[in-house]
């Protein structure tokens, strides 16, 4: 039903693996400024009545009769992407994994002013959670159904589509869903125990009820919830969940059940037992695995510790494969880029990096290195593959892209989002209905009217190729997930390591009233280079980054093309002239270079960027025709 358009890549083999092998030494990405716009794309997605200090003012509130016809009261919480809909796995997840960002950088984050923002996110969600836990042995886990949301194309704040409530019990069991929410309602508990202890101590009951619940009822939730099924179908089961749920209590409680029930459990529920190449809303058994080897190398495991290792191993086994260095490796773009799957691949990204900074840390702390099947790892190699994942998504890619919305020049500009791509009901209260939107909205080819900043998109295929088409769902949709483990990263390599052990008792500090400024992108050092401006379209090149390979020096140049007339471009050719080495974002077709392929015009003030990498001087790019229309 929905299009994908694929692109033919233009890198040549040489290229690509001097891009595999230097991915650090690309220009350096203002990681603050990023931290604080992937923040604040949470914002974009709350559901409910929205509080006077939003930020995303082209919001509105949305969803407030949300469980009414169920009598609860389910206003509130996050649309999981570019729907209307509150998925409670995912959204748990989300949460889950804000708060381990937060208890492992929240110092980091309260230097660059962006705890408090940080923690309005988690508390957002897990206000909903309370909610959404009326009794113990009661969750309601979806609000509103994917099919009908999917037919429809209309803002939150428009919704015409079935809102209905669906819930587990005892007899309709969900332990994978209610497992989850322990976990994020633990990890929640310690972001705010010490700034809030009473609400920390309140979601450190629902989180103990909610383990309970998932352990004696046992069953996936999309059995329960079957409306589920077709988005976010539990294909892992339930038992990863539950050792995630009790690895995330006993570092809320320090309890003993909770390390024995990881002791006793590993190898039936399969801890101990699966070797992962991925980790994310479905899939736990990574995340507790180097969560589990935290509490080891803390010297916590007491009579489990030789269990506690199992599951070191594998977490090991994972974060190798991350690097490369496994028996079974996880795929890469030509460009470097983890791969998982073409539908939202990011998710794996984000979450896979997140795991590698933090166990990067913990190993440091602890003085140790990493066992891998090509041998020993130090620590500094997976926090450089992190990084080396991070600096692609803001755009030290074959495509010159940056995949947040809003940060750089390049990003995308049609994202497959309601809100975002309808004008804001504040700007325009003319009600948009189910299919119209699609008819006005959706098929529109123009830029988004709303910018949705600091979403991460799904991202590009296998082959470093992306179109920027709404109706690309696989690579433009933003999901929430995405973010979550992103804002952990982006605290963690923007303010370094903070000189602390990392295995210490976690204490998040309490969030300061802090008045930012907004940060704009660093300025790459300007190299003038031989370039041919006409009235119309200007061009300026710079370099950003050089290295040295084996005795040979290498430069990456960024040539922005400028679109100065009140016209739009077509037809551009320009001739470049002592380039010696590959080049991304043009089209090249005889002795000229053209728009690339997912590009036919720049409109007025619009740019274009291209790369080139070669180890000479700037090459010569000039002006060669173009029309106005």
């Amino acid at each position: 039903m929905e299009k994908v358009v694929r692109l033919i890549s233009m890198a040549p083999l040489f290229l690509q693996m001097l891009l595999v092998s230097f991915p650090l030494a690309f220009a350096g990405h203002d990681y603050g400024q990023a931290l604080t716009k992937s923040i604040l794309f949470f914002e974009a997605q709350r559901s409910g009545y929205l509080p006077g200090s939003q930020r995303v003012k082209w919001r509105s509130d949305s969803g407030l009769h949300d469980g009414k016809a169920s009598g609860v009261d389910l206003v509130g919480g996050y649309y999981d992407a570019g729907d209307n809909v509150k998925f409670g796995l995912p959204m748990a997840f989300t949460i889950t994994m804000m708060s381990w960002s937060i208890v492992e950088y929240g110092k980091q984050m309260a230097a660059n002013g962006e705890l408090g923002h940080a923690m309005e996110a988690v508390k957002w969600g897990t206000d909903y959670l309370i909610k959404a836990h009326p009794h113990p042995d009661v969750l309601y886990g979806e609000v509103g159904d994917g099919n009908t949301d999917h037919y429809c194309w209309q803002r939150p704040e428009d919704m015409t589509t079935d809102r209905k409530a669906y819930k587990i019990d005892p007899s309709n069991p969900g332990s994978d869903l209610a497992g989850e929410t322990a976990a994020a309602m633990a990890a929640a508990s310690i972001v705010f125990h010490r700034s809030n202890p009473s609400y920390s101590n309140e979601l450190l009951t629902h989180a103990q009820q909610l383990f309970e619940f998932a352990d004696k009822y046992r069953g996936k939730y999309d059995s329960s919830i079957t409306v589920a099924q077709k988005y976010y179908r539990s294909y892992s089961g339930y038992a990863d969940e539950l050792l995630w749920a009790a690895a995330w209590l006993y570092q809320a409680t320090n309890n003993q059940q909770y390390l024995s029930y990881l002791g006793n459990n590993g190898q039936s529920l399969g801890g101990t037992g699966w070797s992962m190449t991925e980790f994310g809303w479905d899939v736990k058994y990574a995340g507790v695995q180097v969560l589990v080897s935290k509490m080891l190398m803390q010297g916590k495991g007491g009579r489990y510790s030789s269990v506690l290792r199992q599951y070191q191993e594998k977490a090991e086994f994972f974060l190798c494969s991350c690097l490369g260095k496994s028996s079974r490796n996880i795929q890469k773009t030509p460009g470097g880029l983890l791969y998982r799957q073409r539908w939202n691949n990011m998710q794996f990204v984000t979450s896979a990096s997140f795991l590698a900074t933090v166990y990067s840390d913990y190993l440091t702390s602890a003085g140790k290195n990493m066992n891998c099947a090509a041998g020993s790892t130090s620590p500094s190699a997976l926090l450089s593959f992190a990084k080396s994942q991070v600096d692609y998504i803001l755009g030290d890619n074959p495509r010159a892209t940056s995949y947040m919305v809003g940060y750089g020049n390049n990003y995308p500009r049609q994202v497959h989002h309601r809100g975002s791509s309808i004008v804001s009901i504040k700007v325009d209260p003319s009600f948009v209905s189910c299919r119209g939107g699609y008819a006005t909205w959706f098929s529109r080819k123009g830029n988004d009217p709303n910018l949705l900043t600091g979403a991460l998109v799904g991202g590009p295929d296998a082959y470093d190729n992306f179109a920027d088409e709404r109706d690309n769902y696989e690579q433009t949709e933003p999901a929430t997930y995405n973010n979550a483990p992103l804002i952990g990263l982006l605290a963690r390599l923007g303010g370094g390591h903070g000189g602390y052990n990392q295995l210490l008792p976690e204490v998040v500090p309490a969030p300061k009233e802090a008045v930012t400024t907004p940060k704009s992108a660093p300025t790459p050092k300007f190299t003038p280079a031989p370039a041919s401006t006409s009235a119309e379209v200007a061009i300026e090149q710079k370099l950003t980054t050089s290295w040295v390979a084996n005795g040979k020096s290498y430069h990456r140049y960024s040539t922005v093309v400028t679109n100065k007339s009140a016209k739009t471009v077509k037809d551009l050719k320009l001739t470049i002239s002592k380039l010696y080495g590959p080049i991304w974002g043009l089209e090249k077709s005889g002795d000229s270079y053209g728009f690339p392929a997912w590009l036919n015009s720049l409109a007025a003030g619009e740019k274009l960027e291209f790369v080139y990498i070669h180890s000479a001087d700037p090459a010569e790019v000039s002006v060669s025709s173009y029309t106005l229309a």
